[in-house]
């Protein structure tokens, strides 16, 4: 996969850079190839085995067939499969019944349905983009935890009112009860 995708993100790099500045190529080449290699090194981040999160009172359990990393889409949100659950996987037309624990990066939870003890519902649809992609990838009964960068997040504004700064990146940790039509 990795050695499809360097060629047109180079490619793509160097024509953005190009047409920005309206300069010969060849003049972007260096830069080109420092985008390259930030890229790469951002894939190989996502490659690397995590420690689980700690699982907040009342969650399941994780799967033994967990997977230790983080695959990452396109659109840049970052998911581990925790449990897979056997159930079918909602679409973003459906309501779902979650359990779910976010949290920042310097570990400060800023919502928990399992602190308040009780499940949420909600539309998929009217949600962040980051949880209307990810909640896709697990079955009813499953677990998943989500890294939203905050461009799928609440991106520039941010979330004053539960302290989620601008841009943050956010981490959930999520159960998949059940999908309503």
């Amino acid at each position: 996969m990795l050695d499809e995708s360097i060629p047109s993100v180079q490619f793509w790099l160097m024509n953005v850079l190009r047409s920005t500045f309206r300069l010969p190529l060849l003049h972007f080449r260096p830069l080109a190839l420092i985008g390259l290699i930030l890229v790469t090194v951002e894939l190989a981040q996502a490659e690397e085995a995590v420690p689980f999160p700690k699982l907040p009172e009342g969650a399941g359990e994780i799967s033994p067939k967990a997977a230790k990393t983080f695959t990452a889409t396109e659109s840049g949100l970052k998911y581990r499969i925790l449990r897979a659950g056997s159930g079918a996987k909602p679409t973003p037309q459906q309501k779902v019944e979650v359990n779910y624990h976010g949290w920042l990066f310097n570990g400060r939870v800023f919502d928990s349905s399992y602190l308040r003890g009780m499940p949420i519902t909600f539309g998929l649809n009217q949600v962040i983009k980051g949880w209307t992609e990810g909640m896709q990838l697990v079955g009813k009964g499953g677990m998943i935890e989500l890294e939203i960068p905050g461009y799928l997040g609440y991106g520039l504004q941010g979330q004053p009112g539960s302290g989620i700064p601008p841009n943050a990146t956010l981490h959930f940790l999520v159960e998949l009860i059940d999908i309503m039509e």
